[in-house]
């Protein structure tokens, strides 16, 4: 029987090719193989919202107010300094970057110890060091073993040994809808020293929140730097807490994600949805 997610995620993938379309309930269900309450009860127990209303989320028009908004947005976030211009709507979690001499080393020495965890958003494989999380990769249609392979090969010469009780832990906190838990977690960021410039960069940008890529080249070089950043963001390891899903193309077009387009439209409207509630709290 497929997962809430696997069920969402094909709906997501039918839905995005027929946005001009406005599909109703009862064609998207369809498609899924469920009933028109059934779906709604379903994906509206998946994100907390219709989707009807999720669907706006994930609208061209709603990806251009939000880009139009990200050099404010991102210049507050500098300012402020790294939890950005509000710790309600962020997702924050310390970290530290390894130093080149140790990214040199390819993993020598390093023990990371690994595991598979159920999430909102799919099959999840958390790797982590004594220092810190240091892989976060979700499964895509290719199964866990080219998932693992893909991940295991950022630091080849590390030892890898299966945790399965310590994952499950972890995964507790980085998926938790309370921020208080995500506190309590550390990275250790293994790159470049420019990939963790973009990477550090990454974690400003708020919840619900997007940018672009010239925007946030801009805020870490310069716009000719557009490029590069892109690159940088694709080989981020941490994914969904260094939230590299929520950059997109200046034209508000949503594509561009390791772990699939899907997940990437699944991961920005549910944060959208996350930021709304949590800014409708705020206000009372």
């Amino acid at each position: 029987m497929p997962s809430d997610y696997a069920r969402i995620e094909q709906a997501l993938v039918y839905i995005a090719g027929r946005v001009a379309e406005q599909p109703e309930l009862d064609v998207v269900a369809r498609e899924v193989g469920l009933s028109p309450f059934h779906f709604q009860k379903l994906f509206t127990r998946w994100v907390g919202v219709s989707p009807k209303k999720f669907l706006q989320y994930l609208t061209l028009e709603r990806a251009k107010t939000c880009l139009t908004a990200s050099a404010s947005v991102l210049d507050a976030a500098y300012d402020s300094g790294l939890s950005g211009p509000g710790r309600l709507h962020d997702l924050f979690v310390a970290h530290e970057a390894v130093t080149p001499g140790e990214f040199k080393r390819r993993g020598a020495e390093l023990t990371i110890a690994y595991g598979w965890a159920d999430s909102p958003f799919g099959d999840a494989l958390i790797m982590t060091t004594p220092r810190g999380i240091c892989g976060l990769a979700f499964v895509a249609q290719d199964g866990r073993e080219a998932c693992f392979a893909d991940m295991t090969g950022r630091w080849p010469l590390a030892r890898f040994v299966e945790s399965p009780a310590e994952v499950r832990r972890l995964a507790r906190d980085v998926f938790a809808d309370d921020p208080a838990a995500r506190g309590r977690l550390k990275l250790v960021l293994y790159g470049t020293p420019w990939q963790i410039k973009v990477w550090e960069a990454l974690l400003r940008i708020p919840l619900g929140a997007l940018v672009s890529y010239e925007g946030l080249a801009e805020q870490v070089a310069s716009l000719r730097a557009s490029r590069a950043v892109g690159t940088a963001v694709g080989a981020n390891p941490i994914s969904y807490l260094v939230p590299c899903h929520r950059v997109i193309r200046k034209t508000g077009a949503i594509s561009n994600y390791h772990w699939g387009r899907a997940r990437k439209l699944a991961l920005i409207g549910w944060e959208a949805a996350a930021a709304e509630r949590r800014f409708a709290m705020a206000g009372e």
